[in-house]
């Protein structure tokens, strides 16, 4: 900054210049105001603007001298005009808002502050306008009509038009006066030979300036007061004291003072067509502003330490579902890089599925969720997450979008574990069952036999002098069979047990399919005592195909056996074999009580009957096994089944080599 050798004046005494050139000077001073400033008359007409207010509403200085608040104010108020130019006499100055409609017909909101001023018997307002559009903007107005400006009056004499305009020039320093009085930064205007031409009120209220010191780069007082106050004496004479006047460079600088305050310095030359006069300086104080930037900072060191060390996954999620941060964590867990992540990644493209759970604080309001999310990695792999989501209202926003902050950890081995202890305790109660169906099968099946054993034993025992030896035979018959029944009964818990321990194998071999059949069938009969007849059908060529014998044995002779035991005497029981090029088809079909249809969803399990079977023997084993040895070939078994009509039970085994 440069100084002449001039002492401070007071706020009201400036240095002596013609009025021509402090007009000039003060209308300079007044564009380099940031604030958007004019004036208007009583009569709402405006009669100054600066370059702020043109470039705000986009209409040139000499469009806007030729408008009134009208014009440019679409909430204008002309029938209470003369109530509110009473109000601003009386209270020195209004401030409102309202809403200002450009050239480019654009419509945004606006705060108004307006200052009384009167020179020389004349009114104005002196206005200043500040862009408030992020708080309400009503789209759905008219648009602007441009109004042709009124044309100008015709020249007067000379001598009237030269007093008119010596008046408007000592009105328009008046105003510019006023201006540089009611701005919020310290203005400090600076000649080319270094010497004072003008400040404001605000430059001494700053530097906080005693008025017996003068300014001058030749005063040493002055030196040494602007030098004590700063932090950096060298820094600020490099800066400030020693920039030219005659520089063509625009300049800024922060200077700290020792009270911890920190002033902005804002110059730029001051030129009267191309030639430099000197330099202009705004100075506002940004300690509030610096130490929030500064706060922020160590926020944001202090966040990204925490997010970029922890082995938690934290995502930064917008309301729009974009993700804007993640930390490398989140990398590691997604397989993908931060850059694919932030670059219009959605969320749900990561999230296959979650379950939210609130969670309280304790005086019992709501404060974050609980979610467990399934996600699906870049490489294909599904990973469980436990997140807590919450939402940095008013704390973060991102483009305008408020952001949730998700914090996940990996719990897909924890999900794991659980699924397989529900499976170990599922598979525990079901032991239980079919320990318990197995107890109760075995109290009942072998009982009736053991019975007729015992009860023919002791008649036997009894008798066996007395009776004739066909009388005998008889009970030891009864004796025999029932000896049979529990023989089969133990071969068929036999195996089950191998079958459910995986002990039993396939091992398929060339079968003559036809044949094989027909000697089951015979071997059914026989057992069964020809009580009924099963008639046989085959199709195709089942000369050879690959099953194994010993299973597929045991899968015929227990659906034939429970054809012939659920079917009525007289009724017939039909056994179809298809054989097609890679697979047999075996159907058997009886015309018996039938299988409900609540009990066909568990007929394959072990020790299960069906619930209509009343008290025809059996295990509850029987089709359970053909189940597993179907499976064992790698075939399916299907039912089908109406109570009172009959039954179809169809097996498909592949039997190629």
């Amino acid at each position: 900054m440069t100084f002449g050798d001039y002492m401070l004046s007071n706020a009201n005494s400036y240095s002596v210049l013609q009025p021509e050139e402090e007009l000039k000077l003060a209308q300079y001073l007044m564009n380099q105001v940031a604030d958007a400033v004019f004036y208007v008359g009583s009569n709402a007409k405006i009669i100054y603007v600066n370059d702020a207010i043109c470039r705000m509403i986009k209409y040139s200085r000499e469009e806007l001298l030729s408008m009134t608040l009208k014009d440019i104010d679409i909430d204008f108020w002309p029938k209470n005009w003369s109530e509110k130019w009473t109000a601003l006499k009386q209270q020195g100055s209004l401030t409102f808002k309202t809403r200002y409609r450009t050239k480019t017909g654009r419509i945004f909101l606006v705060e108004i502050t307006i200052t009384y001023v009167e020179h020389q018997g004349k009114e104005f307002g002196c206005v200043f306008a500040r862009d408030r559009s992020d708080e309400l903007v009503d789209l759905g107005l008219q648009r602007y009509v441009n109004k042709t400006a009124k044309p100008k009056e015709e020249l007067q004499q000379e001598v009237i038009e030269y007093e008119r305009t010596q008046t408007e020039l000592e009105t328009s320093l008046s105003l510019l006066r006023s201006t540089l009085e009611s701005s919020a930064n310290a203005i400090l205007a600076v000649n080319f030979q270094g010497e004072i031409l003008c400040y404001n009120q605000k430059f001494l209220e700053m530097w906080q300036f005693p008025k017996s010191v003068s300014v001058s780069r030749k005063c040493s007082t002055a030196k040494a007061f602007f030098e004590n106050k700063v932090k950096d004496p060298e820094a600020f004479r490099q800066a400030i004291w020693e920039m030219s006047s005659q520089s063509d460079k625009e300049s800024y600088e922060l200077v700290e003072l020792k009270d911890g305050r920190i002033f902005a310095h804002y110059s730029e030359p001051q030129r009267l067509g191309d030639k430099i006069i000197g330099r202009v300086w705004s100075i506002w104080d940004v300690t509030e502003s610096r130490k929030t930037e500064e706060a922020l900072r160590r926020n944001e060191a202090r966040f990204r330490t925490l997010a970029e060390t922890t082995e938690a996954s934290i995502f930064l999620i917008s309301d729009n579902k974009q993700i804007c941060y993640v930390n490398p964590a989140a990398e590691n867990l997604t397989g993908y890089t931060t850059k694919e992540l932030v670059n219009n990644f959605n969320i749900d493209r990561l999230i296959k599925g979650k379950k939210l759970r609130q969670v309280h604080k304790h005086d019992g309001s709501a404060c974050c969720e609980y979610q467990e999310m399934q996600i699906l990695t870049k490489n294909g792999v599904k990973r469980w997450l436990a997140c807590t989501v919450g939402l940095l209202d008013g704390v973060l926003d991102f483009a305008g979008h408020s952001v949730e902050l998700v914090t996940a950890i990996d719990i897909t081995d924890y999900k794991q574990a659980e699924s397989e202890v529900r499976q170990a305790l599922e598979q525990a109660k079901r032991l239980s069952e079919l320990r318990e169906r197995f107890v109760s099968m075995l109290c009942h099946q072998f009982r009736t036999p053991l019975n007729v054993v015992s009860f023919s034993a002791d008649l036997l025992r009894r008798h066996i002098h007395q009776w004739t030896e066909e009388k005998n035979r008889s009970y030891l018959d009864l004796i025999q069979v029932a000896v049979q029944q529990i023989s089969e009964l133990l071969d068929e818990i036999l195996l089950y047990g191998q079958a459910e321990s995986a002990r039993l194998e396939c091992e398929p071999r060339p079968l003559n399919l036809e044949m094989f059949c027909r000697d089951v069938l015979a071997q059914v009969q026989i057992a069964s005592g020809d009580q009924k007849g099963i008639s046989f059908v085959s199709q195709g060529n089942c000369s050879t195909a690959y099953l194994d014998p010993k299973l597929l044995q045991h899968i015929l002779t227990n659906l034939l056996s429970n054809a012939i035991k659920y079917s009525p005497n007289g009724s017939a029981v039909t056994f179809k074999l298809c054989c097609q090029s890679e697979e047999a088809i075996f159907q058997i079909k009886d015309s018996g009580i039938g299988i409900p249809v609540v009990d066909q969803q568990q007929i394959f399990e072990p020790f299960y009957r069906g619930s209509n079977v009343d008290s025809i023997p059996g295990t509850g084993l029987g089709l359970s096994i053909v189940k597993t040895l179907v499976d064992l070939h790698g075939g399916q078994i299907a039912v089908e089944s109406v109570v009172g009509v009959g039954t179809t039970f169809t097996v498909n085994l592949p039997s190629s080599s």
